[in-house]
Formats: C-alpha cells, sequence, structure tokens
C-alpha cells in the first residue's frame, strides 16, 4: 500500500450519486453525436464556440458529473480518458456523493461553479464544498464544443496525475509545536502548510498518535499527500520542532511583501531552524529545496576562500576594475559602480564589486577545486543535511573556464536556497558550521552533517565585512533601523530568459541568521532585504 491513506478495494465504477435532480434528467445521446450538434449530417464546425454550445456543453458536464456517470461526463471533455479516471476515482477512491453543481456567470468560455457535496466513509460523513471553473474549447478533430479537460476541474488543488482518496491515514496527526510549546499549525501560519504535512509523512508514527479517516490528494512523487477533509480526528501525536513562534509570524507576513519569495531563519550558536516561509504560487517549500543561483551573497564563502589561501585579507588588497576578462570572458560590475584600483578586500565585499573577486581567483595557490573545498568543508555544502524533512543542501561544483569565475560571484554552475545561505552566514559569523535542522535529531537518531568550520581569524573578518555592508555598504537601507550586533550580505542573480534578476539577502542579527530570495525581485536590498530585515527585527 503506497503512503498516504488506505484505500478499501471497492469497484471502480463510478457509483450514482444523484437520482433524477440537477442536470441530471437530460437525455445524453443526442449529445454526443459525432459533430457534436446534436443532428445528423451537419457540416463540421470551427472557430470559438458560442454562447449558446459553452452553455450546453457545460451544463451536459455538470449533469453527467452530478449523476455519477464518469463515462458520459468524461465523453464532453477533449481528453476523455483522463477525465472519466478522475472522475471514476471521485466517487469510487475518494467517497464522494451527494453531489450538486451550481454555475456561475459565464465570461467568455470560462464558467465558473461551485460544488456542494459530501464525503461518507465507515460510517462517517461530512460536507464538502469549493469553487472551481471549466472553459469550453472546439474539439480539433471532432468541431465539437468540449470542456478543455484539467485535473482542477474535478478539485480546483488537483494537478497532474494527483488522485483525491479518502480512507484511514497511513500516518497520524501530528500537533507541531514551536519552541515555546505553542501549537503550529496552518491556519496560523499558512505558509508552513508543506512543511506540517512533510513532517506528519516522517514522525507521524514516532509522535505517538492514532490514524483518522481523511480525504487527502495522493501525489504521483514522493510529496506528502495534502490532507483535505477530515472526517474521523483520531488522536494527533505532539512533535516538538525548533521554530520560534514569533519568528515564524514575522516570516509568514514579510514574505507577502512580495510574489514567489522564501525566507529561513536559524540560531547560529546551535543550528536550530527559527522560521522558514514561502509565497509561492505552487506549493513547493523552495525555501529548503530551491536550486537557484545566489548571487553575490556567494561572496561571503569566495571571500573566505581568499582569506584562508592567504590570496588577501579583509584589510588587504582586492582592486575594483570596470571589468574583469577570465579566459576570455568579460565580467562587470552592476550600473553606476565606480571602479577603485585601491579597494580592499573589505572595501571591495561591501560594495559587491564583482570584478574584484574575479581578479582574485586566479592568483596562487587557488585552484578549480578551491572554492569547491571551501565550501564543503568549511561550510558543509552538500554534505548531505538531516534537517526532519527533505532539502537541497547547496551544490558548488569545481569547474573550469568562465564558470570558475561565475561560481565565485554566485553565478555559473552554483545552486543554493535560503537555507543554505541563512547557515553560510552563521558559520561565517561564529565559526562553527552547525547543520540547521527543524526536529531533533535525538527523536530518530540520525546523525548530522558535519564540517570542520573556519579558523578564528577568517570568521572575524568575514563578521566584520558583513557588519561594514549593513552599516555602509549596500546593505544598508534595508537594515536600517535594527539595532545590536547587524551584518548583511546582498545579491542579485541574473537567469537566462528573465529581463529581471533574482534578488537574494542574508544577515544576522546578534544570535539570529537569516536568508530570503525572491524570484524576479531585482537587486538584493530591493525585495529579499526587506523580508530579512523584517525577520531579524522578531530577534528581539
Amino acid at each position: 500500500m503506497a503512503k498516504g491513506v488506505k484505500v478499501a478495494v471497492v469497484s471502480t465504477v463510478f457509483a450514482v450519486m444523484v437520482g433524477g435532480a440537477g442536470y441530471g434528467a437530460y437525455n445524453f445521446v443526442s449529445a454526443m453525436s459525432d459533430d457534436g450538434s446534436g443532428g445528423v449530417g451537419e457540416a463540421k464546425r470551427s472557430g470559438p464556440p458560442t454562447a449558446d454550445e459553452i452553455a450546453k456543453t457545460s451544463k451536459d458536464f455538470f449533469a453527467a458529473w452530478e449523476k455519477g456517470d464518469a463515462a458520459s461526463a468524461a465523453a464532453f471533455t477533449n481528453n476523455n480518458t483522463a477525465a472519466e479516471v478522475l472522475l471514476a476515482a471521485y466517487g469510487a477512491d475518494a467517497h464522494i456523493g451527494d453531489v450538486r453543481i451550481t454555475p456561475g456567470r459565464t465570461t467568455g468560455a470560462t464558467v465558473p461553479y461551485s460544488v456542494q457535496a459530501a464525503v461518507s466513509y465507515d460510517g462517517k460523513s461530512k460536507p464538502l464544498a469549493y469553487e472551481s471553473k471549466l472553459t469550453v474549447v472546439r474539439g480539433v478533430t471532432t468541431g465539437k464544443a468540449l470542456v478543455d479537460w484539467q485535473p482542477s476541474l474535478v478539485y480546483p488543488k488537483l494537478q497532474r496525475d494527483d488522485r483525491l482518496v479518502t480512507g484511514e491515514s497511513a500516518n497520524p496527526a501530528i500537533e507541531a509545536v514551536a519552541r515555546d510549546g505553542s501549537v503550529l499549525t496552518k491556519e496560523k501560519y499558512p505558509s508552513l502548510g508543506p512543511v506540517l504535512d512533510a513532517l506528519r509523512e516522517k514522525y507521524g508514527a514516532e509522535a505517538g498518535g492514532t490514524p483518522g479517516i481523511e480525504l487527502v490528494i495522493k501525489h504521483p512523487d514522493q510529496t506528502p499527500d495534502t490532507s483535505l477533509l477530515t472526517l474521523s480526528e483520531g488522536k494527533a501525536g505532539k512533535l516538538e520542532t525548533t521554530l520560534s513562534a514569533t519568528a515564524q509570524a514575522a516570516a509568514e507576513k514579510a514574505v507577502k511583501l512580495y510574489g514567489q519569495s522564501s525566507v529561513v531563519a536559524v540560531k547560529p550558536s546551535t543550528g536550530e531552524v527559527l522560521a522558514v516561509a514561502n509565497n509561492r504560487t505552487d506549493a513547493f517549500n523552495a525555501a529548503f529545496e530551491g536550486t537557484k543561483a545566489p548571487g553575490s551573497t556567494m561572496k561571503i564563502i569566495t571571500a573566505a576562500m581568499l582569506i584562508d589561501n592567504g590570496v588577501t585579507s579583509m584589510n588587504g588588497p582586492a582592486p575594483c576594475p570596470p571589468d574583469a576578462v577570465w579566459q576570455g570572458q568579460t565580467f562587470k560590475n552592476l550600473t553606476g559602480m565606480q571602479p577603485n584600483e585601491g579597494a580592499s578586500l573589505a572595501n571591495s565585499f561591501m560594495r559587491s564589486c564583482n570584478t574584484a573577486f574575479i581578479k582574485l581567483i586566479d592568483e596562487k595557490p587557488l585552484t578549480d577545486e578551491s572554492l569547491t573545498l571551501e565550501a564543503q568543508n568549511r561550510f558543509g555544502i552538500g554534505e548531505d543535511w538531516k534537517t526532519g524533512i527533505v532539502s537541497f543542501d547547496g551544490k558548488v561544483p569545481a569547474v573550469s573556464g568562465p564558470d570558475r569565475a561565475a561560481n565565485a560571484i554566485g553565478q555559473g554552475q552554483v545552486q543554493m536556497n535560503p537555507l543554505n545561505m541563512a547557515s553560510v552566514t552563521a558559520t561565517a559569523i561564529t565559526g562553527a558550521f552547525r547543520q540547521p535542522y527543524l526536529v531533533s535529531p535525538k527523536l530518530d537518531d540520525r546523525e548530522l552533517a558535519t564540517a570542520k568550520g573556519l579558523p578564528y581569524n577568517t570568521a572575524s573578518q568575514l563578521k566584520q565585512m558583513m557588519r561594514l555592508t549593513a552599516t555602509q555598504g549596500t546593505a544598508t537601507k534595508a537594515m536600517a533601523g535594527l539595532g545590536g550586533d547587524i551584518g548583511a550580505k546582498t545579491g542579485s542573480a541574473e537567469v537566462d530568459g528573465q529581463q529581471v534578476s533574482n534578488s537574494w539577502f542574508t544577515g544576522f542579527r546578534n544570535d539570529m541568521a537569516a536568508a530570503a530570495m525572491t524570484e524576479e525581485g531585482g537587486h538584493g536590498g530591493d525585495a529579499a532585504g526587506p523580508i530579512v530585515a523584517a525577520v531579524l527585527r522578531a530577534a528581539g
């Protein structure tokens, strides 16, 4: 049995759920004639569906769906096979019946509608209500007016290959609690939904709960089931997390400022994750699983490499010319940056000068592997982190050619996410790599990743350069008004096919480090910066 919900063996025939009500009395035979017109011998139609066709096709589709006739309903769509499978499962696997569909006001070829139904299983029943919409199109081969089939027609959150299933939960519910003992719920912290689902998937049994009965969306990959309706609660097991209710609330509010944004906060002294939030159009946990070039936030690791290998130091030379050529490719700085041939590493770092770092990566003893080894051995990047849920743990491949230079400034083949960059900042300011985690490793005896961390002298210089960036450099505006010991690094990552770069920002305040990324957010301080600052402000 697959994970998620145990399904009773039932007939795959879509049960009759409504008799003689709503649209159920319509005669489907004439509607299914070859030309879609109900007549014989009429010419194949072309062009957009007419208003009458849109009304009739949607009415017929709703009537068949209400009646529980999956085959007939599917025949009114442009993908009979896929539609029939999902519509049949609506009754047989999801146990949804007593369906009533109410169309809304048609706009063009789009028909909105509301669904009122009941989910019944093992003697328990609860109402189900939701809204969706369909679009009527002209069939390419038949010329019929047909419903453009999408899984979301059946339920708005359904995507390709998803299924609706009702049954006994394979994983008991959890009551996830923050570090102060307060309960973390999807209702109070909406973006935590995928995280809480993942925690339940992994720790439901360990938390000591008993299974209930639920309607869920089962996904085709390893994504945890999405719970939609609980018929029987069972008993939730208590699961302690490292999250801070205060920081999580701030993170939830902050990511709403910009679409496609993610943020993570960690406690540098322990590695505990204090907050994780996403504002996305999908349910992807980009904060933990994203794989994007981090832009100039990567210069924290590059600066550490330069210092550790004796190439330069915070107060040592790092000239910032207008451009730099590396193996035939020319790199430039952001528009408006004044060149400074006498710049120190601290100056080039806080102004985020690309050319300074590219000029220095050719110095001995640096090799194609130096940045990779620095990231892995000092910062734990790519070391199979075991946070408690799925995470991507960063990638800094050893490369030659132009990508070696691009990697040094957070472009090329480097891949990170806010979790990785929050950890990089935590390592930079403490000198110790403490693998981030969301659930204590004592719960399941998992071994956390390790790395040797940074020499004290290197960490001291990195922390001071980040302080300068927050008070005198590119992060000044975003960090303004924050008290305590603060530091930051900005980044903007250009992506092929995007007109606007991705915005990155990472910073610290006392014993909290945070990082954020906003897709197509522009400069680091423009979008990601305010998000990080808002979360750091919650550090008190």
